[in-house]
């Protein structure tokens, strides 16, 4: 019997697996997908919030803050890459001004350093490439860019490097109350556990009602984004935002931690929690808001399109608390989850310890090596490396110069994972500007080698 099951292998899921794993305790991750990060935890801005914006006296705005301050620590314990930017809330005239101050109240009210209003010239000091009209900007000097599924790949590693066993491919059927903990029914076999955590995303009131909790629903908000070829986002040096609006934050204009430049997301509710699709019309509208920021990005460098469901949850504010003993809710986690998911893992483990005690393992390592490197040949030697026979230094995407070494490296860590989706997402072979086209067969072939060996 474990001490404790997570349901859910997210962002949010593989946090506390890893905040967890610093103690004695037999632990596991229950996820249905094949991989971590298969959810919201791939699809999203990948922004690290400042604070401003989550209204106080929330667990949103509480949480947002102390999250923040922990990724750059974080960043170099686990190497997902992480870099601080800055970010800026555009207002293009006095009506816009109101918004910003209050925005700057909350957020100097959540705790948030670093905060303050300015004006045109200033703020094209900052970003030189931002529409000339714009009048005012909340300024806030924590905002930051992360990989989102990098980052969650490298919590999911160290908390498996640290003891935590990883179920892939298991769906709950089924949540059983039994004298000495639970019983959770899979799809491929019973778990039984102490302590459920239920970090399931979309499908978080579903598990929690299984549970026999049922106070609380899930509503699933699409978000669209566009996203552009590498290098893109050089255009830009901040997140940039408008003032929000009753939908929410509205089109960010953002480069991604890897240098392609971004827009997204709107923002609309959906019936399916699988309505991944993007449509014209609303990325057309997406483009014309984004203009306003960035008026003269080149849309013809477009790479890609994708969306991500939002787990809103119908209490407006995140869901973390232990409903009865043993059955711990970590649910309705949208945005800022991604940068709230360290402090609502240190959160879930303070619930704990007010029942339980915990003692520290001082076999814990928080390190974890990175994946990618960064391989800065040119094109001559991009096109000879293409051509050597099987070996480490052989070049199998030629777009973002991912060699065999770096593939074999990704396969060959302690997620069992042999498909290009999950290799493209520790890799970023399939990224580039062909999509796959080249390095795709590739990669299978590294694959069939890894398998073989």
């Amino acid at each position: 019997m474990y001490d404790f099951a997570i349901i859910g292998a997210g962002v949010t899921g593989c946090s506390i697996a890893r905040e967890l794993s610093k103690y004695k305790a037999d632990i596991c991750i229950l996820e249905k997908e094949d991989d971590v990060a298969s959810g919201a935890s791939k699809a999203n801005s990948g922004i690290i919030h400042g604070g401003y914006a989550a209204k106080h006296g929330t667990l949103k705005g509480l949480l947002n803050v102390l999250g923040n301050r922990m990724f750059e620590d974080l960043n170099n314990q686990l190497n997902f890459g992480y870099r601080k930017t800055g970010g800026l809330v555009l207002g293009f005239d006095d009506n816009d001004l109101g918004p910003l101050q209050k925005l700057l109240k909350n957020g100097l009210d959540n705790g948030v350093a670093d905060l303050k209003i300015i004006k045109r010239d200033e703020i094209l000091k900052i970003d030189p490439n931002l529409n000339r009209l714009v009048k005012y900007a909340l300024y806030a000097k924590d905002v930051g860019v992360t990989s989102p599924y990098e980052y969650t790949i490298a919590l999911a590693e160290n908390a498996v490097s640290n003891g935590v066993d990883l179920f892939l491919k298991h769906k709950i059927l089924d949540i059983v109350k039994q004298d000495t903990g639970f019983k959770l029914v899979t799809d491929k076999k019973t778990v039984k556990a102490k302590t459920v955590i239920n970090a399931a995303g979309v499908y978080s009131d579903s598990i929690s009602g299984m549970a026999g909790v049922d106070y609380f629903k899930i509503i699933p908000r699409k978000g669209q984004y566009i996203l552009f070829q590498k290098g893109t986002g050089s255009a830009i040096n901040s997140v940039v935002f408008q003032v929000p609006t009753k939908q929410g934050k509205g089109i960010l204009v953002t480069s991604t931690y890897h240098g392609n430049l971004m827009l997204g997301p709107n923002s609309e509710e959906v019936d399916s929690r699988e309505n991944t699709a993007t449509d014209e019309m609303t990325l057309e509208y997406v483009i014309d808001v984004a203009r306003k920021s960035l008026p003269n990005f080149d849309i013809k460098k477009r790479l890609k399109t994708f969306s991500g469901i939002r787990p809103t949850p119908n209490t407006g504010d995140f869901i973390i608390k232990e409903e009865y003993p043993g059955f711990i809710n970590v649910a309705g986690i949208e945005s800022p989850g991604l940068t709230s998911s360290p402090a609502i893992a240190k959160m879930v483990v303070s619930i704990i310890k007010g029942r339980t005690n915990l003692e520290r393992n001082s076999n814990f390592n928080p390190g974890r090596a990175a994946i990618i490197r960064s391989n800065s040949f040119d094109s001559a030697e991009v096109k000879r490396r293409i051509e050597l026979a099987s070996c480490d230094g052989k070049i199998i995407c030629r777009c973002e110069r991912v060699t065999e070494g770096e593939i074999k490296d990704a396969l060959s860590r302690n997620i069992d994972i042999n498909t290009r989706k999950a290799v493209k997402m520790r890799t970023r072979a399939g990224m580039g500007l062909c999509q796959g086209k080249f390095c795709g067969p590739r990669v299978d072939e590294v694959i069939e080698i890894m398998k073989n060996e």
